[in-house]
């Protein structure tokens, strides 16, 4: 390794910790302060309170670190072009592109540690962090999810969801048991689908199966279209329902094809599952961004300027991205369209910085 690339190397790294400490510092903080009097209210212990945000952070950092990469290769960057360093390496006949091939390393090795942080570590620590936040801290109804089967334990009422659409908020395969006060099943209702409309459930193709408490015997009646009043709504649903943030590419895959099988909607899941391949690529991204922004020569004008650079380009990244996913959530867009269209744009416009830094 040069001296130049060991250089860059050891700046960028130094400045990537030194934003993502901070970042994630000033996250956390907001949070606590946020939800603090939550817990208090839930009477949790220190202990478990700590345990409940450490187990943030590997979330947090998964959805900073493109933002920390970009930001530390402006910094290095535009630091060296204020002491004219870009303008004497190019003197000496050094392209931008020679200065980019350890940038590129780092982003690539940033990609793999956020694929990897993503798919292995965040599924887990997410899955328990939501579970004391439901449970522990805001007392939910008992709710257990299985890949597909949702069950719902209220009072003297247990409900099963086959599965759950989140983007048309229909339910599929609802079966509901009521109990009385010695647990005798008094009422049950198995329906094919409901649909969730002006804050009712409305089923269909249902049968209803009522005690009949002279002779011990239960009523069965058929009805094509029926309302009830579930213990439950599509809200409730979708923080029990298992986000795409909680499985492994291979589970994500598993769980696509299994809901695929049984004939029901997976464009959310299929879109979440290319996006979880397209996104750590943003980091080799950013790093061809932040090169081609701040080495040409235009950026003296102080940090400011450079946070501002920084910032603005995550914030445009982030809204676009964001706003290809819901296409593709929408079923506007194909899955891989919707999830690689932000970087393939962002991708030209960092390969014609570096053209024109160049």
């Amino acid at each position: 390794m040069t001296i130049v690339y060991r250089y860059i190397t050891i700046q960028i790294s130094k400045y990537f910790s030194i934003v993502l400490a901070f970042v994630v510092g000033i996250y956390l903080a907001v949070d606590f302060f946020e939800k603090v009097d939550d817990f208090m209210e839930a009477g949790i212990p220190v202990v478990k309170m700590l345990y409940f945000f450490t187990l943030e952070i590997p979330f947090v950092v998964a959805q900073i670190i493109p933002i920390c990469i970009l930001m530390s290769v402006l910094i290095v960057f535009s630091l060296m072009a204020r002491n004219n360093e870009i303008v004497a390496l190019k003197s000496s006949g050094i392209k931008i592109f020679y200065l980019f091939k350890p940038v590129f390393i780092i982003g690539c090795l940033a990609s793999i540690v956020l694929f990897v942080l993503t798919d292995s570590i965040v599924p887990i620590t997410m899955s328990r962090f939501n579970e004391i936040w439901l449970k522990d801290v805001r007392k939910e109804s008992t709710m257990i999810t299985r890949e597909k089967n949702i069950w719902i334990k209220g009072d003297r009422r247990i409900t099963n969801i086959k599965f759950f659409n989140p983007k048309n908020k229909v339910i599929y395969g609802v079966t509901d048991y009521k109990f009385d006060k010695n647990f005798r099943l008094v009422r049950r209702i198995d329906a094919e689908n409901g649909v969730f409309e002006k804050g009712e459930w409305l089923l269909h193709g249902l049968m209803e199966q009522d005690l009949d408490a002279k002779d011990g015997k239960y009523n069965i009646t058929f009805h094509k279209d029926k309302i009830e009043n579930l213990n439950f709504s599509p809200r409730d649903l979708n923080r029990v329902a298992k986000e795409s943030d909680e499985m492994t590419f291979r589970e994500l895959l598993s769980y696509i094809r299994k809901i695929e099988r049984e004939g029901y909607d997976a464009t959310i899941y299929k879109v979440d599952l290319d996006a979880k391949i397209a996104f750590p690529f943003i980091c080799i991204i950013m790093c061809m961004v932040g090169t081609g922004l701040s080495t040409r020569g235009k950026m003296k004008e102080g940090m400011p300027v450079v946070i501002a650079y920084g910032i603005g380009t995550a914030f445009i990244y982030w809204i676009f991205y964001s706003f290809c996913l819901s296409l593709g959530y929408g079923e506007m867009l194909p899955p891989v369209v919707a999830a690689w269209t932000a970087n393939i744009a962002f991708f030209c416009f960092g390969a014609l910085t570096l053209l024109n830094a160049d």
